[in-house]
């Protein structure tokens, strides 16, 4: 039977340390696609940014001509009902080629035969329905003050983290759609000794389909 490495998907709240999480799989062997990289690499390509000006105008860009991210998420996360049309109208955008580049990256990988398991990290796996490519879903958790305290030194404000949040599913549901619990409240050793454990399960091979 043909095997192909094991696809991960990666999920919790916000601040949860799910990037933390995957750096700890690829150090047992994983590769890491980092969604949210790609998400920036997709506002860079023209047709990105020629909808983007349509819709915002200059101000949403920086002095280089690219989009600012910070500008923009003051548009898309800001909580009212305009804030949230904008954010459907830049995910209508953003989601189809941002499937696309992961959909290539995968491909590639499991061509290249090389890497004994895949991580999805994806801030809104769940949401936009990524979870689909994934054969199993580690759920990070750590409980709200925690991730907001994490939050606070990212240099955000406790606005901005509960509007983030209010944009994704509750850690109630993302929890019960995992196949895996890393508890990421304690120390870095801790959650480092449940990764390496849990890599025990996750990079068994899947059946080529």
């Amino acid at each position: 039977m043909a095997l192909r490495p094991p696809v991960i998907g990666m999920t919790g709240g916000v601040a949860s340390g799910k990037s933390f999480v995957a750096r700890q799989l690829a150090e047992c062997g994983a590769a890491v696609i980092d969604v949210d990289r790609i998400g920036h690499d997709v506002l860079r390509l023209p047709e990105i940014e020629a909808a983007a000006r349509q819709r915002w105008g200059d101000e949403i860009f920086s002095t280089s001509g690219q989009i600012d991210r910070r500008r923009l998420a003051e548009r898309v996360f800001a909580s009212t009902p305009q804030g949230r049309e904008d954010l459907r109208y830049l995910e209508s955008l953003t989601h189809p080629r941002i499937r696309q580049f992961l959909d290539e990256r995968l491909d590639g990988l499991f061509r290249g035969g090389d890497v004994s398991g895949v991580v999805i990290d994806a801030p809104l796996l769940v949401e936009a329905g990524w979870n689909e490519f994934c054969d199993t879903i580690v759920f990070v958790d750590a409980p709200r003050p925690v991730r907001l305290t994490r939050a606070l030194g990212r240099g955000w404000s406790e606005q901005d983290f509960t509007a983030r949040e209010g944009r994704q599913e509750s850690c109630e549901v993302k929890r019960r759609l995992a196949d895996v619990v890393i508890d990421n409240a304690g120390s870095e050793e801790s959650t480092r000794a449940q990764s390496q454990r849990a890599w025990q399960i996750l990079s068994r091979p899947m059946p080529l389909d």
